[in-house]
């Protein structure tokens, strides 16, 4: 079952700059102690991001804090790859393994610990992110 996606009123403050500098639709939006990550519509994360990078760099001074921009597809596949993008992905499998659905996502080699985190923090985020909108319950990096 796939998680419910409710915003506070601080976080529904950020998607209202986010969507007016961007002018792009955020899809959602989680919050960590470390960076605000926005889901955009897809076909709209270029436009988030801007060329070279200048509008995620506008939004990261004016928020003061880091920000990652996903980009949202409807396919769970695409979905991961784009959460996974930074890490050099290869390949996304995604198999039904009776009670859960667990998807394998393979990145190069030499960013395999980068794209786990440390202690996991990073693949614990992607397993949340994909859970707020496809039925996948476990995820891991090979």
């Amino acid at each position: 079952m796939t998680q419910e996606i409710s915003f506070t009123g601080e976080m529904l403050g950020y998607i209202k700059i986010f969507e007016k500098i961007t002018k792009t639709q955020v899809k959602d939006c989680l919050e960590t102690p470390e960076k605000i990550i926005f889901i955009v519509m897809p076909h709209q994360g270029s436009k988030a991001i801007g060329k070279g990078g200048v509008t995620a760099t506008k939004l990261r001074e004016l928020l003061k804090k880091n920000v990652q921009i996903i980009e949202f597809s409807e396919d769970p596949k695409i979905f991961l790859r784009n959460i996974f993008w930074p890490y050099g992905v290869q390949d996304v499998e995604i198999e039904d393994r009776g009670k859960i659905i667990h998807a394998t996502v393979t990145v190069k080699p030499e960013n395999k610990a980068r794209a786990i985190g440390k202690n996991g923090a990073n693949l614990d985020l992607a397993r949340r992110i994909v859970n707020r909108h496809f039925e996948i319950n476990s995820v891991s990096v090979a």
